[in-house]
């Protein structure tokens, strides 16, 4: 059985067995459930901790690596700039895909709330008191916050909010080597390259324990939630899900066709095994590694880009991120009413850009920031207890379209840098 179907499998046993044991096997009924589910959660623990563990070293000696092939010739210019023309445009498209569903659909429309008992809830509690963190910095703040003061110290709070630091010292670090190292056989560079190929040894070690990591994941989350989950909120959920389908297999597809004159099936198709990881995982970051072995691996991109974009992008480029703030934002309009002007709409678009560039590739990582855009049009931040309970499978959602664009923005910016379509055999293999 080829890895994929591991993964697949365990995926759907989580599914299935998690919701036999929701109606059939309540945890106060049966104790020994609480003990099934302790050890699926040290066993999905072990399995994310395995790929956090070498996310920063990767991540590091990655982009260190990625920009100084790409500064020795000079290319860095070229790839920074198409990556970050490829990241705005389909971060526009994703969100006016958001803007025109919500419009036409309209999900909020008839949804009746307890105004009172959402505003106690814990979960909106605690996202307004990020809000209120966030708004108490000054403006300049934010851009020197990018220039870490001890690198160090930003690797250790990499997972805290450091990650987008950490990557602004890599590139300048990088940037550095490319003027200041001519000989590839510099004993640093060798030092960068051991450190990679050691954090991708490891990663091997995880995906051998990836299926039954990824089905202690799954159980335990649809042990908790059940099927009902979505309740009143099926219809917002199922116009987010709409969205980034059309995003992932017309604008994506489209993107490959035209821009990269790669088969958009062949490209998917290659790329399932990472799809799987960040569905699983729902954390951009525990998936990178993954992604950046099958994007040199089976994807075949050049190493000197796909380290540069995808490590850029596990932060950079949240396409499914500023798809989701721009369906919440017009929900919860709708949901108390208010219509939105266009110039506020204008400024749901251009936010959700901005938005979907710095969220943290981390479960749950957009809601302080959706919070924030609610404010900045006047909608009540509150609002978003109606979307707690359904925000875990969202999330999940979401970030498989996040990576899945950072391999695709890969494919694009590598351009004519390498072989013209994936061959069905590497795609096998």
């Amino acid at each position: 059985m080829k890895q994929y179907q591991k993964l697949l499998l365990g995926f759907v046993l989580g599914v299935v067995l998690g919701l036999i044991g929701y109606y059939t096997l309540p945890q106060k009924t049966y104790p020994f459930m609480k003990t099934f589910t302790d050890f699926c959660t040290l066993t999905g623990a072990i399995f994310l901790r395995m790929i956090f563990m070498v996310v920063v070293p990767m991540l590091v000696s990655a982009l260190i690596l990625g920009v100084f092939e790409l500064g020795k010739g000079r290319g860095l210019g070229k790839v920074a700039s198409r990556s970050f023309a490829f990241t705005l445009l389909l971060s526009f498209m994703a969100v006016m895909i958001a803007i025109t569903l919500t419009n036409v659909l309209q999900p909020g429309v008839g949804v009746t709330f307890d105004k009172e008992a959402l505003a106690q809830n814990q979960g909106v509690i605690s996202i307004q008191k990020n809000v209120t963190a966030a708004a108490s910095k000054p403006w300049f703040q934010y851009f020197t916050d990018l220039i870490p003061q001890n690198p160090i110290d930003s690797a250790a709070r990499a997972f805290g909010g450091e990650i987008i630091a950490l990557m602004i010292f890599a590139l300048m670090f990088g940037t550095a080597l490319s003027f200041t190292v001519q000989d590839e056989n510099n004993p640093l560079i060798k030092m960068l390259n051991t450190i990679f190929e050691a954090s991708l040894k490891i990663i091997e070690w995880a995906m051998a324990l990836a299926p039954y990591g990824i089905f202690a994941i799954v159980f335990n989350t649809t042990y908790r939630m059940g099927a009902g989950f979505l309740q009143n909120v099926a219809y917002f959920a199922g116009v987010v899900v709409l969205g980034l389908l059309i995003q992932q297999f017309v604008v994506y597809a489209l993107c490959l066709k035209v821009f990269a004159k790669t088969s958009p099936w062949k490209f998917f198709q290659g790329c399932k095994e990472v799809y799987v990881y960040a569905f699983s995982t729902a954390s951009s970051n525990a998936t990178l590694p993954v992604a950046l072995d099958v994007a040199e691996r089976t994807l075949k991109i050049p190493a000197k880009v796909s380290r540069f974009v995808l490590t850029c992008g596990a932060s950079a480029n949240q396409n499914g991120t500023a798809l989701f703030e721009g369906v919440v934002v017009l929900f919860l309009a709708q949901v108390y009413g208010l219509s939105l002007s266009l110039e506020n709409q204008l400024v749901v678009v251009l936010m959700s850009v901005l938005a979907g560039v710095g969220t943290a590739g981390v479960p749950g990582g957009s809601l302080p920031l959706i919070a924030i855009l609610c404010v900045q049009v006047g909608v009540p931040p509150e609002g978003m207890g109606l979307i707690l309970g359904v925000d875990r499978f969202l999330d999940m959602c979401r970030t498989t379209l996040n990576v899945s664009g950072d391999l695709v923005i890969s494919r694009l910016v590598a351009g004519d840098t390498m072989d013209e379509a994936i061959s069905s055999k590497e795609i096998a293999s």
